[in-house]
Formats: C-alpha cells, sequence, structure tokens
C-alpha cells in the first residue's frame, strides 16, 4: 500500500491496539500465538466475561468528556 494511503485521514477512530493488547496480554495473559489466533467476536466475548456486557452507549455528555480528556494522537 502507498504511504499516501497508509497516512489519510478517516473520520473513524483509529484501532485501540494499546488497550486490546494490554488486555490480551495483561488480563487474560494470553501467548502471543493465542492472541494472534483470536478472532475479534472471542476477543470481545472475554472483555465481556471479564467487565461485563455494556448495556448501553454512552451519554453524549460523558463521551465528550472522555474525548476531551484522551484526545488522539495526530500524526502528521
Amino acid at each position: 500500500m502507498p504511504r499516501e494511503h497508509a497516512t489519510a485521514r478517516s473520520s473513524h477512530a483509529p484501532f485501540p491496539w494499546g488497550s486490546v493488547l494490554a488486555f490480551g496480554f495483561g488480563v487474560l495473559r494470553l501467548s502471543s500465538r493465542d492472541f494472534w489466533t483470536m478472532t475479534l467476536r472471542e476477543l470481545n466475548a472475554a472483555f465481556e466475561g471479564v467487565y461485563g456486557r455494556r448495556t448501553e452507549a454512552p451519554r453524549l455528555a460523558d463521551f465528550a468528556a472522555m474525548m476531551a480528556a484522551y484526545p488522539d494522537e495526530r500524526f502528521e
């Protein structure tokens, strides 16, 4: 993939690899092989098993506060 496509801006948030890796290795204590063979559906089921199922979306005010506290990094 050409470099300009890899850095193009998107309206979608970047995938939270840091959090996913920390959960898989730190919380679940998975081996690299086990982590990388999991599907996202399996990883989500494990997350819900540990933290419970989310019953509703966050309120707009809570979401805005979270985004202000933890803004996405911009790479130029």
